[in-house]
């Protein structure tokens, strides 16, 4: 199978799915293959933050032209997937010098499969571009084609939960990667002062109660799948054996009553109003820390959000209340610019490189030391060595 994820996050996909128990974990390109049965795909699609969509291969060839894709298509037997009163879709991927048009593609593989129950029944199942009953994936790397069902349906970043956004929204897997990467996992306070719609801190808080992100959708493709167990699904679904107790607070905060009114509403759709605390304030109006002191992770707006003179100033106050009032956190910024860190003022330890959208990101860490360097060091492991993809080998993908 594949699961398909942003770029700079396979290895954190890598390391879910070994501990949902994948096997033959490969990672590549804004993918991670692996393999398991189909209870392992049902759990990848509820339990990976990280994952955009799980893909099922099918068929596997080489091709040279669209009209071969057409032929090993057709070839299949359609039936063992599709009927006639289901509607279906085609998404293509094309990576190659010899197929320069994707849409072209996916036109042949729906003209395949069409003309496989024409030539059949007399008859053609429906496409749907809007809410297809079935999704096919094409997916075209110089001449290998690699044709797969799609497990998820909508993207795995809609998790259900949301409501309401702000401007320029956090992306749900993209919120969730940061917050893995930094190797937080629930043991302290977690703090955002520029919160915007909430999603660092409802993803924050499924990490940290050990809720899997998909438990608010509604639908996945594979539910409507010839071969749906929904006995075994329903297992999977409501197995709470990863529940966890969270004794600390996750606090958010915002210059924006609105934003604060949307994440608000955000937070209570999610089930997670208990653990949240939500005000208006203004990053100068931290003049004392949450305790006992955790960690800190935020997006602040960027150059496109804000004018030049107030993002010079926004990110040198940062700079400063981490210094001065957040004493003893790790802190987490996530920008795209150098010259933002560079206001910032402090020197960063370890460096993540992300994407948000289109914008190649960094999030950077700061520790900010209060008392002995070596003490702070200890309070803080990156990374437990009780979790269940701890030290066990991932081989890359070539």
């Amino acid at each position: 199978m594949i699961a398909k994820t942003m770029a700079e996050l396979e290895d954190v996909l890598a390391e879910e799915l070994i501990g949902i128990g994948a096997e033959n974990v490969e990672i590549g390109t804004r993918m991670v293959s692996f393999t398991g049965d189909k209870a392992l795909m049902y759990k990848a699609n509820i339990h990976c933050r990280t994952a955009l969509r799980i893909l099922k291969p099918i068929l596997t060839f080489k091709a040279e032209n669209a009209d071969e894709v057409y032929d090993e298509v057709k070839k299949m037997n359609w039936d063992e997937y599709l009927s006639l009163d289901k509607t279906f879709a085609v998404d293509s991927v094309v990576y190659s010098h010899v197929f320069t048009h994707s849409k072209f593609v996916a036109y042949r593989v729906k003209d395949a499969i069409a003309d496989y129950f024409m030539e059949k029944y007399g008859k053609r199942p429906s496409v749907s571009v809007s809410n297809p009953d079935l999704v096919f994936n094409i997916h075209i790397t110089h001449k290998t084609c690699t044709l797969s069902l799609d497990s998820s349906g909508e993207s795995l970043h809609k998790r259900g939960y949301r409501v309401a956004q702000t401007e320029a929204s956090l992306n749900e897997v993209l919120a969730a990667g940061m917050i893995l990467k930094s190797g937080w996992r629930g043991e302290s306070t977690f703090i955002d002062p520029m919160c915007g719609s909430g999603t660092l801190l409802i993803e924050a808080a499924m990490i940290a109660l050990g809720i899997p992100p998909g438990i608010h959708r509604k639908h996945f493709a594979f539910e409507n799948w010839n071969d749906f167990d929904e006995e075994l699904f329903s297992e999977i679904y409501n197995d709470d054996s990863g529940a966890r107790d969270f004794p600390y607070r996750i606090i958010g905060s915002d210059i924006s009553p609105k934003a604060i009114a949307v994440a608000e509403k955000n937070i209570r759709n999610a089930g997670l109003k208990k653990y949240i605390d939500l005000e208006v304030k203004t990053l100068q109006q931290y003049t004392e820390a949450p305790k006992p002191a955790g960690v800190l992770m935020t997006n602040p707006p960027y150059g496109e959000r804000i004018k030049v003179d107030d993002i010079d100033e926004l990110y040198a106050l940062i700079g400063e209340r981490l210094k001065h009032v957040f004493m003893g956190y790790r802190a987490y910024i996530l920008s795209y610019k150098k010259e933002c860190f560079d206001k910032i003022g402090l020197k960063a330890g370890k460096r993540f490189p992300l994407f948000n959208g289109q914008l190649e990101c960094e999030m950077r860490e700061y520790e900010i030391f209060s008392g002995k360097r070596k003490e702070q060091k200890r309070k803080y492991i990156h990374k437990s060595k009780n979790d269940k993809a701890f030290g066990k080998k991932i081989n890359p993908k070539r």
